[in-house]
């Protein structure tokens, strides 16, 4: 049960392994705040303050996989990419996980490079392009616009949860063996159920806000094809 959180708890990953992703994320996020810097405007800079405590909030509700007898809650990483973009999206996100580690325990904070690397970097990162090519081939509408959300946030959540299985590989501290193939099918299978809560969750909110501001949303600003009136179709509610 405890190899099905995404959340890693210490002790779960040995030290050097920990230590090199703690580098590689903070590497990252400093890109991120270089890159994001660009980005944020009058409108982005307070949403993505509110993107940011909304996750945090909806992480506080879990939901039961019944198939693997644990529960998942929303990572956000399509929801802060779609809403404010890839790289303020993967600092919302890890601003959510420091907080979760240092106030609620929740992540070891030994594991905190780790938990960010999958769930603040790994699935802002797939999201965002799988958002950005369903953005392209589906009509800009709000069924098209919900069909977008739900399908990026599913796969994303898997897609993080390997990460946690390469991780594993490189610095578990139980042998599994040739029970890793099993541990991926495992996380995998437990992730989807996860990913479909959260693709409801993120398609639910991402329709909301084109609905009544579709300018707040990043990624009809940022992936607008160059002729197409593209976001008062999602605003207009066709």
């Amino acid at each position: 049960m405890e190899t099905l959180a995404m959340h890693i708890s210490n002790g779960i990953i040995n030290g050097p392994v920990a230590a090199i992703f703690a580098a590689l994320a903070l590497a990252t996020l400093t890109a991120c705040v270089l890159r994001g810097r660009r980005d944020l405007d009058d409108r982005l800079a307070p949403m993505a303050g509110l993107v940011a405590a909304f996750i945090f909030a909806v992480q506080m509700l879990n939901f039961p996989i019944f198939t693997a007898g644990v529960s998942g809650h929303l990572l956000g990483g399509a929801l802060a990419a779609m809403l404010v973009g890839p790289w303020v999206g993967a600092l919302c996100v890890s601003v959510v996980l420091i907080v979760q580690a240092l106030v609620f325990g929740d992540g070891g904070v030994a594991m905190l490079g780790l938990n960010i690397t999958n769930m603040a970097l790994i699935g802002t990162a797939a999201g965002y392009l799988l958002i950005a090519l369903l953005l392209r081939v589906l009509p800009r509408t709000s069924a098209g616009l919900a069909v977008t959300a739900f399908v990026s946030a599913l796969l994303s959540v898997v897609v993080a949860s390997q990460g946690f299985v390469l991780e594993y590989w490189l610095g578990g501290t139980t042998d599994l063996g040739s029970n890793l193939a099993g541990l991926a099918g495992t996380m995998a299978g437990a992730h989807l159920f996860i990913g479909i809560g959260e693709g409801l969750i993120t398609a639910t909110t991402v329709v909301t806000v084109a609905k009544v501001r579709p300018d707040l949303v990043y990624a009809l600003r940022g992936l607008r094809p160059a002729a197409a009136p593209t976001v008062a179709a999602v605003g207009g509610v066709r």
